[in-house]
């Protein structure tokens, strides 16, 4: 069996290299931008339940099962793709075939951890052996986005990732561009700055702050949507508003708003 194409390789390293970048700018910003954090930045060593040395081994083991089943899947998916990027060369000038597979991908991909993700709060075995380890990170930071349980990791981002990649047919091509706009995207959902002018807090109401209400104790059953939509937690009612506020000290703060009639069940 043949290594994987150009194609496959980058749809694997190019996601995991924006994932370091982005969250390394991420926290070099976060070091001179008080002004726009929405913790201060003394909150990350009191409230966190887990080093930050910890944290990288915890994504990079991650990352490697990620690259592992990719690799897996486009092998064994080798001769499909290899007929669809000959129909997505043209195909990819046509704009509107490519938006509406990253537009499925983002659909499949949002139901999916939607669901899992509630499930993991709802059942107490999984939440105190599996998802409690994202919610160490209470004071959230960029490049904590990807650290999970193993077991959560494959489940919700790995598995997720392929089914989106498999219902939406697009080819690998056109995964290096989902893929590296999923990570970028959580990154961005964790990366504790509320930054004026930020194309995803414009474009999506599923934000940095809408997130950090979720990893608040007190609100961690609502906002369970990810990575871009807020659609399912409005659908089942777990949506809980939020208004970004000036601390007294400097800085912001996001404080949950009252429930919503339909969550008061939560």
């Amino acid at each position: 069996m043949k290594l994987v194409f150009a194609d496959e390789a980058l749809a694997i390293v190019v996601p995991v290299a924006a994932y370091w970048v982005y969250s390394g700018m991420y926290m070099a910003l976060g070091r001179s931008m008080d002004q726009y954090r929405l913790h201060p930045r003394e909150e990350e060593r009191s409230k966190n339940l887990v080093p930050k040395r910890d944290v990288v081994k915890g994504v990079l083991l991650q990352q490697l099962l990620q690259a592992a089943v990719a690799a897996a899947i486009f092998m064994v998916c080798q001769n499909s793709t290899r007929e669809g990027d000959a129909k997505q060369r043209t195909a990819w000038r046509t704009c509107v075939t490519v938006a509406m597979q990253v537009a499925v991908g983002m659909a499949v991909l949002d139901g999916w951890q939607y669901a899992w993700h509630r499930y993991m709060h709802r059942n107490k075995f999984l939440y105190r052996h599996i998802h409690s380890w994202h919610h160490r990170l209470v004071v959230p930071y960029a490049f904590g986005a990807q650290y999970n349980h193993p077991v959560e990791g494959l489940l919700l981002d790995t598995a997720g990732g392929a089914l989106a990649f498999l219902a939406s047919g697009m080819s690998p091509r056109v995964s290096i561009f989902f893929f590296t706009l999923c990570t970028v995207k959580g990154v961005d959902d964790h990366c504790g700055l509320w930054l004026p002018g930020n194309v995803f807090r414009l474009c999506f109401w599923n934000n940095t702050a809408y997130h950090d209400v979720h990893h608040q104790p007190r609100a961690s059953r609502y906002n369970f949507s990810q990575p871009f939509f807020v659609t399912w937690d409005k659908v089942f009612g777990t949506h809980m508003p939020y208004v970004v506020e000036k601390r007294p000290q400097g800085g912001l703060h996001v404080r949950p708003m009252a429930l919503t009639s339909t969550g008061m069940g939560e």
